[in-house]
């Protein structure tokens, strides 16, 4: 479960399509708590309170911390996983 909210007020999760200051992009990852990833646990050791890691066209990789997550973000488009029915 995702404790990060778009501007909208719509909580961000993994593959979401977004626009992050004007470009596409998708949310790849989040990091809210310790996962036992090496990579994941950095991100929360060096960024507490966790974050999101995007793509987005002209920056590449970004990690957004929970207070650049509804300034800098947009979501555009959210997929229904499997098995769910919208």
């Amino acid at each position: 479960m995702s404790l990060f909210k778009y501007a909208s007020g719509d909580e961000v999760r993994v593959g979401d399509r977004i626009l992050y200051h004007y470009e596409p992009g998708q949310v790849e990852f989040i990091v809210a708590e310790r996962s036992g990833d090496p990579t994941r646990d950095w991100y929360l050791d060096n960024f507490p309170g966790g974050g999101v890691m995007i793509t987005a066209g002209g920056f590449g990789s970004v990690y957004l911390t929970a207070n650049d997550i509804d300034e800098d973000s947009q979501l555009v488009f959210r997929s229904v996983p499997k098995g769910q029915a919208g």
